[in-house]
């Protein structure tokens, strides 16, 4: 592994609880790993010890198989070769952006120097802006400028925090592909903190979200989506609701009963043995719940969210659980009208029965 994180443990003096608590993770050589959760987590904690820039107290951080942090050995930051991305972007004002990117690299002749700052400039797509300064270049270029600057000097290992946090929205995930892409071209390793999904998403090999200063999960994005470790990151990671179910084993069957009505072929649910009398909760996403008016479960609209090419309803049943589903715009139905929905679910993941949750469902 390229960069090694074991059992890492980050305390501030004053706090009853780490800020970073034990957390482990790997980056393989070229890939790009990205920190999410709620702010306070302890993701940018995390980035700065691997900067250098927060020590260690527990655990180890190893960079290109040279341990840079333990308890007991901190190597300074100005020695990890590691370069940073910040959210605000730090160039210089009074400089152009040939002249930011060029700040890193004056231990090069100037011929070599203006031939550097040329590739990474070309590479991030501003072949252009030599000349031109901060000012007079948008949020997005801006950032490519700061994303260079940062590449230019051949780091090996780059970090980048909540770098898309100040531009607009829509510009946000677009500017996250154009970064994996200028990423990928230069065969960078990068570690990424955002609290942006689609950003996570669409810029991530590897996904970390994080709770509390740990570590809940280190995966791919379609895991962390469809198959979540913890009840904390089903939450956390897209849209869904957990609803009491009851996992009943039927012959050479396993069938969970919810109030939907009962979910079959569930080849991936635990059996009925895995919680006390089968009693468990079901994460049922939006996507797994399908408006069909000719079914006979109805539910009643709560609350619509209009996304474009598709509404996010909440929908509540007759038996008073809540459930979340998205249907095609063109189906723009009233806040309190009833629709037919089903499950359709091709992954359950279940969790144990939270306290004072409503007792198990009966079969519909």
């Amino acid at each position: 592994m390229f960069l090694d994180i074991s059992q890492l443990g980050v305390h501030y003096t004053g706090r009853s609880k780490p800020a970073v608590d034990r957390v482990s993770f790997s980056l393989q050589a070229g890939e790009i790993g990205v920190l999410i959760g709620p702010s306070g987590c302890g993701k940018t904690t995390l980035l700065r010890a691997v900067a250098g820039l927060e020590r260690a107290n527990a655990g180890s951080i190893t960079l290109a198989q040279d341990v840079v942090s333990s308890a007991a050995q901190h190597v300074p930051a100005e020695s990890r070769r590691i370069g940073m991305v910040f959210q605000d972007y730090a160039l210089f004002p009074h400089l152009d952006a040939a002249h930011n990117v060029a700040f890193g690299l004056t231990h090069l002749p100037p011929a070599q120097r203006d031939q550097r700052v040329s590739e990474v400039l070309e590479l991030v797509g501003l072949g252009n802006v030599h000349k031109r300064f901060p000012h007079e270049l948008s949020g997005g270029q801006q950032q490519r400028v700061a994303l260079a600057r940062a590449l230019a000097p051949q780091p090996r290992l780059l970090l980048l925090d909540e770098p898309f946090s100040n531009l607009d929205v829509d510009l946000r995930e677009r500017l996250a592909h154009e970064v994996r892409g200028i990423l990928k071209a230069a065969g960078a390793t990068a570690l990424f903190v955002t609290h942006d999904q689609l950003e996570a998403f669409a810029i991530g090999d590897r996904i970390g979200v994080m709770h509390q200063g740990q570590l809940h999960q280190w995966d791919e994005a379609y895991a962390l989506y469809h198959r979540p470790a913890t009840r904390f990151v089903a939450d956390f990671i897209g849209h869904g609701v957990f609803t009491p179910a009851h996992i009943e084993q039927r012959g050479d069957d396993v069938v969970v009963h919810t109030a939907l009505g009962d979910l079959t072929d569930m080849l991936e649910c635990p059996l009925p043995g895995a919680y006390a009398g089968g009693l468990c909760d079901v994460l049922l996403r939006a996507d797994d719940i399908v408006h069909d008016d000719s079914a006979p479960v109805k539910a009643q609209i709560v609350r619509k969210a209009f996304r474009g090419s598709e509404f996010l309803y909440t929908l509540k049943l007759h038996t008073g659980e809540t459930v979340m589903a998205h249907v095609p715009s063109h189906h723009n139905h009233a806040l309190g009208e009833w629709i037919g929905i089903r499950a359709e679910v091709d992954h359950v993941v279940t969790f144990p029965r939270e306290t004072g949750a409503a007792p198990a469902t009966t079969p519909i």
